[in-house]
């Protein structure tokens, strides 16, 4: 697919939403979009778009998924899943299905104080996730996992998340071969005790300790009733660099040639391999910090989620995008 043929189809299909009276705004561009989507990456779902490309090289992007998050059935089970139970972090919360809903166009994630019995109970149980009778929060924490992942690429999130006391809002990937962190892991946005994080994490040694690169940032440092606005983060991924940003500002460069697994891990660089997305709002846990004098329920806010990958190569090879069920 050469731009040209990208460009012209982009103009046909606005010639054919104005005809037929197809207003300007939000769902005309999703309809813009998914007209592009179907051009440019037709339903051959074993074909390749693992592409490589010089980082530093202009390159034309085609979107190759994305969830707007306003269909009939929201979240769309063809893109998500869902994890239930306490998970990590010794965070307070039980993540389950029902925090997860779509509203006016929006994907929220709601973190709630409520009160749920932990089925998982064990008394005198050595394990965090046993030890509680109960959880006094819930939310939900969504994944591509199974479904959907993709090696190198552009991903934009369009959000508006909540940094209050004790909430930990995460847009992070995670890699499909080995197991953390020699897998690799991606935090696009991550925000906790009022700090705004962009990171990468790597097997860093044989010990199961993660190498990691890191960039904190004040969210006060981002201006007056900036946690008010939605903001879009954005992911450049290629074969020799990771760059992170939020609004076009550039958070966190990551050189791929510092992130190779200690000796004897697999595999020897999580980042040339393919990841899934995953999206959770935690609360309290190692970093989450004190949750008992914020205001319930709180919300993560998502308007959209897009993938893209440079056109460059012929679509001729096996991929792994989507994953077969």
């Amino acid at each position: 697919m050469e731009y040209p043929q990208t460009l012209v189809f982009a103009l046909i299909v606005d010639l054919a939403g104005k005809i037929v009276g197809i207003k300007p705004g939000k769902h005309y561009a999703k309809v813009l979009l998914a007209a592009l989507l179907l051009f440019t990456h037709p339903a051959h779902p074993e074909q390749d778009t693992q592409k490589t490309f010089d980082d530093d090289t202009q390159h034309d992007y085609a979107l190759v998924w994305a969830d707007e998050f306003d269909q009939e059935t929201c979240p769309d089970p063809r893109h998500w899943v869902y994890e239930q139970d306490f998970i990590r972090n010794r965070e307070l919360q039980w993540y389950q299905q029902e925090n997860a809903f779509c509203k006016d166009g929006m994907l929220v994630i709601e973190a709630r104080r409520e009160r749920k019995d932990n089925p998982d109970f064990v008394v005198d149980s050595a394990r965090w996730q046993e030890s509680r009778r109960f959880a006094e929060y819930t939310s939900a924490s969504l994944k591509t996992q199974g479904l959907w992942s993709w090696r190198y690429g552009r991903f934009e999130i369009r959000a508006r998340i909540p940094v209050d006391s004790g909430l930990w809002p995460v847009f992070w990937t995670l890699g499909k071969t080995g197991q953390w962190p020699a897998s690799g892991e991606i935090d696009i946005f991550e925000s906790y005790r009022g700090l705004l994080l962009a990171n990468a994490a790597w097997g860093g040694d044989r010990d199961g300790r993660p190498g990691w690169s890191i960039s904190q940032r004040p969210v006060a440092g981002f201006g007056n009733n900036w946690t008010e606005a939605f903001h879009l983060w954005r992911m450049d991924w290629s074969e020799a660099f990771i760059r992170l940003y939020v609004d076009g500002r550039l958070l966190n460069a990551i050189d791929l040639r510092s992130t190779e697994n200690a000796a004897g891990l697999e595999p020897e660089n999580p980042f040339h391999h393919p990841h899934f997305l995953a999206l959770s709002l935690a609360v309290g846990g190692r970093k989450g910090g004190d949750p008992s004098r914020t205001n319930f329920p709180a919300n993560l806010e998502v308007d959209y989620i897009r993938v893209y990958q440079r056109l460059l190569l012929p679509r001729s090879a096996p991929g792994d995008h989507p994953e077969p069920r």
